[in-house]
């Protein structure tokens, strides 16, 4: 076997399991393991931070589908560059984050059907950081993103077992 194939299915298998592993269903399990004990709050940030300082390794997560420049993979993964979503309520992209998303979404008039892998593992400061970021960066003018929003969704959405679809998304009470 040549090196670059070696190489190309380790990767594969990286890419799959950070995007959520393509047209499959979420289980309960899966959210399930993924839930931790939220963190205690952290200062308000003021600005996106730089990807260097964010937690090594939490933003090769999100740029595995999301792409370094936030442009996604047309048919695949949505952009996160201008997207709607991010820009909107800080609430539904911390939702996302916590709990993954399924299903049919529109992104800049773009249809999308995968699955993104719930994150709740991380702690609170590490998604308000990387949410800041992404809401700050490639022409986004969402506005910061704190550590106590994330626990207040994170509390208020503590039952959630399942990754959402954007119609539960849009319904959900997230405060």
């Amino acid at each position: 076997m040549s090196i670059v194939r070696s190489a190309t299915l380790p990767a594969l298998a990286l890419l799959a399991i950070a995007c959520g592993g393509g047209d499959k269903a979420a289980t309960p399990a899966d959210s399930a393991a993924a839930a931790a004990p939220a963190a205690a709050p952290a200062a308000t940030p003021t600005a996106a931070p730089a990807a260097s300082t964010l937690p090594e390794g939490q933003y090769a997560v999100c740029q595995a589908c999301h792409q370094a420049n936030g442009e996604g993979v047309e048919g695949a993964f949505p952009p996160l560059a201008g997207s709607e979503i991010l820009n909107g309520p800080a609430e539904v992209p911390i939702a996302i984050v916590l709990h993954g998303l399924q299903g049919p979404l529109t992104v800049k008039g773009k249809q999308y059907n995968q699955i993104m892998a719930a994150w709740g593992q991380l702690s609170d400061e590490d998604i308000a950081t990387t949410l800041t970021y992404e809401r700050g960066s490639w022409g986004n003018t969402g506005s910061p993103v704190t550590a106590a929003e994330v626990a207040a969704v994170r509390a208020a959405t503590k039952g959630r077992t399942a990754a959402w679809t954007w119609d539960e998304l849009q319904k959900a009470k997230l405060k």
